[in-house]
């Protein structure tokens, strides 16, 4: 006894799994052309090189003295550096367990050397920039900075004291690439 292929079921597997095939076969390429027509525009949501470029700036701290702060720019925002002095260290750390902070934080968690404080010089309440970078400003009850467009005080490491603004101003994220070199952004 022999036993005969059907012919007709034999086709119907060939056509389903013909079918199978093209249909994944349409997806696969259908996906390809989706994502290589939509990958420009994914693509073109990347930064420019010249915004990259601003994203860090390195700065020489190796002319500024002692008591001595400068303002650098960095993502079009201010950013101060102040070589503090013995006793403005001295002062910010003896100030990390005042009552008055507003935003309480310790000075060793605002700074990587006690020398350096970096710090972005905008006010945490408006947006002012506040007074106290340069000699003879104004440098509000607390020696560090002071905000005269709503009376905002800032302490040697930055800690808002007294004032409407509710935060410390914000501290970037910087490297130091030497012992006179900072790596800002």
């Amino acid at each position: 006894m022999s036993e005969t292929a059907n012919p007709e079921t034999g086709a119907e597997i060939d056509d389903e799994t013909r079918r199978d095939f093209l249909y994944i076969s349409t997806a696969a390429v259908g996906a390809v052309g989706t994502a290589i027509a939509v990958w420009p525009f994914i693509d073109q949501m990347n930064p420019a090189a010249d915004t990259l470029a601003l994203s860090t700036t390195e700065v020489n701290l190796e002319p500024i003295e002692e008591g001595q702060a400068i303002t650098v720019v960095w993502r079009g925002k201010p950013v101060f550096i102040r070589h503090r002095t013995a006793e403005e260290i001295e002062t910010a750390v003896k100030d990390d367990n005042a009552t008055d902070l507003l935003h309480p934080e310790t000075d060793a968690a605002r700074v990587q050397n006690p020398q350096w404080l970096i710090m972005v010089g905008v006010c945490t309440h408006l947006g002012c920039i506040p007074l106290g970078n340069k000699a003879g400003e104004v440098k509000g009850e607390y020696g560090g900075w002071f905000c005269p467009c709503h009376g905002s005080h800032y302490d040697t490491s930055g800690r808002i004291r007294k004032g409407p603004a509710p935060l410390n101003l914000p501290i970037p994220e910087y490297t130091f690439l030497d012992d006179t070199t900072v790596k800002i952004g």
